[in-house]
This record gives C-alpha cells, structure tokens and sequence, in this order.
C-alpha cells in the first residue's frame, strides 16, 4: 500500500461477500521478514461488525501506566476465565513469534549441514582424481625446487578455491530465488541475512581446508622421480 493513499477510502470484501469502505489512518513499514498481522490492519470493532464468525488470534490492548506488573496482574485477572489466552508484552510477543519459525529453521539447517557433507566428500573425490591426474606435473615441481609444504599448501587453496566458488554460485542463486519468490507474496518483505551469508563463507573455506587434508598429503608424498614417470 502507498504512501498517498493515506486519508482516502479503500474497498475490502469481507467472506460473506460484502463489500465494505475503510479509510486508510496510517502506513506502517513491516519489519524484516514482514508482517506478523497481514497487509491490513483493522480495529476489533469494525472486524466484529463485518465478519460472521470473529475468531481474534491476537488482541493489542494499551493500558494506562505502560507496561507494568499491575497491568499484567490486572489482565491475567480478566481473562481468567479463558485458559487459552496469554497475556504478553511486545518484546514476549516478538520471541513468541520468532520460536514458531525456530522449528522449521533448524530442519532447514539440518538440511544444509548434510549438503555441506556430501560437498566434503565431493570435494575430496575431485582433489584425489586432480592429485592423480597431475603426478607427473607434481612430480616436475618438485623437481625444480617446489618444497613438500609448497605442495601442501597449493592443494589447499585450489580446495578454498572450489568450495568458495560452490558457496558463491550457491548463495547468489539462493538470494535470486528468494527475492522472485517473496516478489510475488505481499505480506513477506526481503531481507538480506548478512552475518549467515559471511559465516557460510567462513564455513565453506572450511570445508575447503578440511577437504584437502588427505589429497594435500598425498601429494606432498610422491616421489620426484616417481612421478615425472608415472604414465
């Protein structure tokens, strides 16, 4: 919703087919991640009056005196007599709302560190192939003067190397895909999570260092003469 529309009148089709006119009071900007309370929000009076069966999931109540513990004593005491509601203030409401997407988020993670082990594996595989594939090129910079530590480290960076280019390719795809998604859902705002992005580049150098322990050894090991006759 613009801006400009603030002041003027807009139509909203209620379930039982009605159509009603509200006038617009304010514009809010959501939060990161949008809004928990939709791309309208109306007073509890005029929701009553328009829906046949009012179901209220959330009721924001101001108080005088602010947020205190007699206020909250004095709507505990109201709503005794409905064991389902909970009283909260805002920051309560906040880590209420974020815990209901804890769950998912952490299958999600469980999902993404399992990609980051078959990525290991994968990344270990090429490296042994590209060890045995080079011998006699290993083999030749050994013979020139290219130390056992030199070698170790050069299979080190290209593992950096290919586990940063994965997690680049990776991360930029994600954010397009993210950003077309939420394009096309109102209520959900994008945000760009960049302490995640750079510890999953941290994590994918990582998995690069830890990768090429075992090719990076391997390769340190051969023989000069050896390899530059390997065929």
């Amino acid at each position: 919703m613009e801006a400009r529309l603030a002041g003027r009148g807009f139509p909203i089709l209620t379930p039982t087919g009605k159509n009603i006119v509200l006038t617009v009071q304010g514009i809010f900007k959501p939060p990161p991640g949008g809004s928990p309370f939709g791309p309208v929000t109306i007073s509890s009076k005029t929701f009553d009056a328009n829906y046949a069966q009012p179901q209220n999931l959330f009721t924001f109540v101001t108080m005088n005196g602010g947020v205190n513990d007699a206020n909250k004593h004095a709507l505990e005491q109201s709503l005794a007599g409905f064991p389902n509601a909970k009283v909260a203030d805002g920051d309560q409401f906040k880590k209420d709302q974020a815990s209901g997407l804890k769950s998912t988020l952490n299958i999600l993670y469980v999902l993404l560190a399992l990609s980051i082990l078959v990525s290991l594996f994968g990344i270990v595989n090429t490296l042994v192939l590209t060890v045995f594939e080079r011998t006699r090129e290993l083999g030749m910079l050994r013979a020139i003067g290219m130390t056992r530590r030199q070698v170790r480290r050069m299979i080190r960076h290209e593992a950096v190397i290919t586990s940063l280019i994965g997690a680049t390719i990776g991360i930029v795809l994600g954010l397009v895909l993210a950003a077309l998604l939420i394009a096309r859902v109102k209520e959900i705002t994008f945000f760009t999570p960049w302490g995640q992005l750079v510890a999953f580049i941290i994590a994918a150098m990582l998995v690069g260092i830890v990768a090429a322990i075992f090719p990076a050894r391997r390769a340190a090991r051969l023989n000069p003469l050896e390899a530059l006759q390997y065929e």
